[in-house]
């Protein structure tokens, strides 16, 4: 008879460096937000529900509901309103013929108003405001619970706020579209036939490794902000800082930042190929060792305990090959499973034949007799 054992075998803990075992650094900004994009895990934040200006990470959005109404190589014309949108811009003109591709650059890397409100302009056929309903309409279906907007551009208006947690909702939204990716990671490039360059204000491109964008904003009522996506070794991490007093400031806090999370997890194997358990054999035979099928490799929160979890049987009915699979082990983070593998026969053995049985049963038989008389 086979019985099936659930034991917790082991506690496992993962030990980091003393920056994973240290605080959070406290950033000098109106707000932050750092999240694991991989599993949800809030690593640190601070205000991160407070409706606060965001400046041009409005753009995230704008791109967004405008690629849901042009074509990349849409060519549109830009409106005199849209084109003399002022600060930061790219060189354009009243009926100027533009495709939308090059206005994605200028918004996304140059964070362009013109560009922005230009991509408004054409999406909603000269409707602005119905374009911004469709921008609030979107945050109200992402679950950004604290968003309003009211400009396509992020120029300070009165009632445009978002949080650092919906922007780094916002933000992973944006990520998960192609042509988003591609430019929100390059530093520079050329629109309109290479006649115009544009150039990020995102200065920690090609600088932190890892970091792959994603947006940069600043006016004077939201301050110096930015959102950025860092990818490490089987995660990504979304961090964000809003309403930070300067540029310097905003940058060497986002490094801090980013530098920190990384360092808060490890891939490592947390299943190896080795003996977990022992089941026992009938006739005499020893016991057969359960070996795990394969390592498993995990990121896993240092510092953190797992626990390991065997699932198996005490005894095993012969005859049993090697590799057969004959129980599981697993991992657990808390209530979240991390992952398993089967656990197998470390040997094969072979069912005794009709003599070898009955020789078996003979000398129990007799043990048990010696037991009784003694």
């Amino acid at each position: 008879m086979r019985r099936l054992l659930c034991v917790v075998v082991a506690t496992l803990a993962w030990t980091g460096s003393a920056q994973a075992a240290a605080a959070a650094p406290a950033p000098d900004a109106s707000a932050y937000y750092i999240v694991n994009a991989s599993n949800g895990e809030v690593l640190a934040s601070h205000d991160a529900q407070v409706a606060l200006p965001i400046a041009s990470i409005t753009k995230l959005m704008t791109v967004l509901v405008a690629l849901d109404h042009l074509k990349l190589d849409d060519v549109v014309t830009a409106t005199s309103s849209a084109a003399q949108v002022g600060e930061s811009r790219i060189p354009l003109v009243a009926g100027q013929k533009i495709s939308v591709r090059d206005l994605l650059k200028g918004a996304l890397i140059q964070s362009a108003n013109n560009a922005a409100d230009t991509l408004a302009d054409a999406a909603s056929h000269g409707d602005v405001p119905r374009f911004v309903a469709w921008m609030n309409a979107r945050a109200t279906a992402i679950g950004l619970h604290h968003t309003h907007f009211v400009r396509p551009d992020g120029l300070d208006a009165p009632g445009h706020v978002s949080s650092a947690r919906d922007v780094a909702v916002l933000a992973q939204v944006a990520m998960h579209s192609p042509i988003v990716r591609e430019i929100v990671r390059e530093r520079s490039d050329t629109i309109e036939d290479g006649h115009v360059a544009v150039h990020t204000w995102n200065d920690l491109l090609g600088v932190v490794p890892g970091v792959l964008g994603v947006k940069t904003g600043h006016t004077d009522d939201a301050g110096w902000c930015q959102v950025a996506a860092v990818r490490g070794r089987g995660f990504t991490i979304y961090a964000v800082i809003l309403g930070s007093p300067t540029r310097t400031q905003r940058n060497d806090d986002l490094r801090s930042l980013i530098t920190w999370s990384m360092s808060q997890y490890r891939t490592l194997a947390v299943i190896h190929r080795t003996v977990y358990a022992q089941a026992a054999l009938g006739y005499g035979r020893h016991s057969l060792a359960l070996v795990a099928a394969k390592p498993l490799l995990r990121v896993v929160h240092v510092g953190r305990p797992l626990v390991e979890r065997v699932v198996a049987p005490s005894a095993v009915s012969l005859p049993v090959r090697r590799g057969q699979p004959v129980g599981t082990v697993e991992i657990w983070d808390g209530r979240k499973l991390l992952g398993s593998r089967p656990l197998l026969a470390g040997r094969s053995v072979p069912r005794p034949g009709l003599g070898g049985r009955l020789r078996w049963y003979a000398t129990r038989t007799g043990h048990h007799l010696l037991g009784l008389f003694s």
